[in-house]
């Protein structure tokens, strides 16, 4: 193999800092310290239990016993949770360098009952601060070793009044294996299984989905709409079973906010549960779908000119994954990781050396894992270890121009994770609402980079088509999601809903969102999309939304703020576990979310963005 046929890739990951390997003794060794740790949980819950039937009469006396118990419970519950979650990174970050990693697939196996015991014996002292009265609470965090977890334990009380007594939540934990997860298994497996026959240039290819929708990121434009129409085609044949899985899973949801609502004395709405966990208002909410709304005329015209980059009037519903289109005689810059490394770091020591140091140092650690292989899993994710407070970074680098893109933005999630190494554990976790802060910050300003090493307008367009792309999926593809589920959940509240009528809700969604700007819609995105099954969430859309466009706000804000900008960057990020988004906003920003004016300067610094892709699309169909 000559060097210009070699294989750009990445370096691999050291994880030996954490554990030698999956089956090693130190893995054995921890796992007797969560069992014991786990036991000693349970024996001091036995004395917190019973007092949770009466948990609303106690007084600061009365309780006095059970405020002790609950602070040690509380530090048995941070130390067990290191126990149990690093195992489990770290089978999970073998198994997606090789999913056929056995002696990790057995360590996951062995964590999974370990994982729903630690889940259940937790429970008991959220209860107990959830339902306490004030005075005791405050008496609780009154001790230093529990006192950091103020904002966790106050906006934790806020649904406090739908709270099911301790054996409902454990039943309704119980039944759900079996129950609404059961049905997202189904789904997991069927999407697993199937496959599909799509025309490749003159032949038939039987393909699982996911390699269908490994078509839909092509440059071949034909390729791309026959992926989709083939995948359609294949769900089309599923959606009795799609439409059961779907109603069943909103219908456990509604039945249980019913369920709170009786026990609340006031209305819990569907949208409460996810609003919560993502520590937004339902004002900043409305707010934000508002300014989307005001903002799909840009949106439909970056989708237009990336069609016609193509030759083609419309946009297809296949688009939405699509690469700029490569000229004939041209093609794709190879970036070899070192260099990327490079480029990234200067990008990011351009905001501040800091920011620069921390890339070299993640690259000179092997804290990237970014090799070409046949077994590793698609996709790529930043995940860190608690007990050493240290990031990860995942991807498989091949030398794209994207590739660069998505390091810097998996390095901005490794980053985010890193200035909040010194807090407390319950200060470092933060909802997905804010989680793509940073992550896209990075990617912003690395992007910029790019651009400005251009060498043609091919090249800048290949970069600039990522940024419009990003505006049509959070713009119009996001709040099509969001718009089918809300309907969806309203009209399953009175009954289920059959594929067809399914279908006709989709399609209106599309229709709201994209306008003429669609060639079609895609009447079966609800049985092809992934997101509306994750049992364990719901609602899995707005929050992509919020990210976007709060994170580009903040970027816009390096202008504004001059030299204060890194120092209220970091402060920023080091609030995000410790604070609701709109206190966040308020206090590092200057803003209020739940206004449409700093939703509105953030798009408005796009449209300048859009002005220029169109320049270069005009100039690449006139060419």
């Amino acid at each position: 193999m000559t060097d210009s046929e070699a294989v750009v890739q990445g370096v691999g990951w050291d994880l030996t800092g954490e554990y030698p390997a999956a089956d090693s003794p130190e893995i054995d060794a921890d796992s007797k310290r969560l069992g014991a740790l786990l036991d000693d949980i349970e024996r001091r819950n036995g004395a917190l239990i019973p007092l949770l039937d009466g948990v609303a009469a106690l007084t600061v006396d009365t309780a006095a016993d059970a405020i002790d118990d609950a602070r040690q419970i509380f530090a048995l519950i941070e130390r067990a949770r290191k126990l149990l979650r690093d195992p489990e990174t770290y089978a999970e970050c073998c198994l997606s360098v090789d999913s056929r990693d056995e002696q990790a697939q057995a360590l996951l196996g062995r964590l999974q009952s370990v994982g729903k015991r630690f889940d259940e014996l937790a429970e008991p002292l959220g209860q107990f601060l959830d339902l306490a009265p004030g005075p005791v609470v405050e008496a609780y965090l009154a001790d230093p070793s529990v006192a950091p977890s103020r904002f966790n334990v106050e906006h934790s009380r806020r649904r406090r009044h739908e709270l099911l007594p301790l054996a409902e939540e454990n039943l309704v934990t119980g039944l759900g294996e079996d129950g609404i997860h059961a049905w997202g298994r189904l789904y997991d497996q069927l999407s697993g299984t199937l496959s599909c026959d799509v025309a490749v240039g003159n032949e038939h290819r039987d393909v699982g989905l996911a390699e269908a929708a490994g078509f839909m990121q092509s440059s071949d434009d034909r390729l791309r709409e026959n992926a989709w129409r083939a995948v359609n085609e294949t769900w089309d044949g599923q959606v009795e079973s799609c439409a059961a899985a779907i109603n069943a899973i909103a219908g456990w949801r509604l039945e249980l906010c019913r369920k709170r609502t009786a026990r609340a004395g006031a209305p819990v709405h569907y949208l409460d549960a996810p609003l919560h966990a993502n520590r937004i208002q339902r004002e900043t909410l409305d707010t934000v779908l508002q300014v989307a709304q005001e903002a799909i005329p840009l949106a439909r015209r970056a989708a237009r000119l990336q069609a016609n980059a193509y030759g083609k009037e419309h946009y297809g519903p296949w688009d939405n994954r699509a690469p700029a289109p490569v000229a004939h005689g041209e093609s794709a810059e190879s970036i070899a990781y070192d260099e990327a490394v490079d480029l990234i770091a200067g990008a990011y020591g351009d905001v501040e050396s800091e920011m620069g140091d921390f890339v070299r140092m993640m690259a000179e650690k092997r804290w990237i894992e970014g090799t070409v292989g046949p077994r590793k899993r698609p996709g790529a994710y930043c995940t860190g270890f608690l007990k050493s407070r240290t990031p990860r970074v995942y991807m498989t680098y091949t030398g794209g121009s994207s590739d660069v893109i998505t390091l810097a933005h998996e390095l901005g999630h490794a980053f985010h994770s890193w200035v909040m190494r010194d807090l407390p554990d319950s200060q470092r976790r933060y909802g997905m609402s804010i989680a793509e802060t940073a992550s896209t910050f990075g990617e912003t300003i690395v992007r910029d980079a790019l651009l400005r090493r251009a060498e043609n307008p091919s090249a800048a367009l290949d970069i600039v088509w990522e940024e419009a792309a990003a505006l049509v999926t959070f713009i119009l593809n996001i709040p099509t999601r969001f718009e089918f589920e809300r309907n969806f959940y309203d009209a399953r509240a009175e009954r289920p809903l059959n594929p067809k009528e399914l279908k006709a809700m989709m399609s209106a969604a599309w229709e709201k969102w994209y306008g003429e700007s669609i060639a079609e819609g895609d009447p079966l995105f609800w049985a092809s999309k992934l997101h509306f099954y994750i049992s364990g969430l719901s609602f899995y859309n707005f929050p992509y939304l919020f990210g976007y466009l709060f994170s580009l706000g903040v970027y816009a804000r390096r202008a504004t703020f001059g030299d204060e900008f890194f120092p209220r960057y970091k402060a920023l990020l080091m609030d995000t576990g410790r604070m609701t988004t709109e206190d966040l906003a308020a206090k590092h920003l200057d803003v209020d979310l739940t206004q449409p004016d700093f939703w509105r300067d953030t798009l408005a610094m796009i449209e300048p963005r859009i002005d220029h892709f169109e320049a270069l699309v005009n100039a690449r169909t006139q060419s």
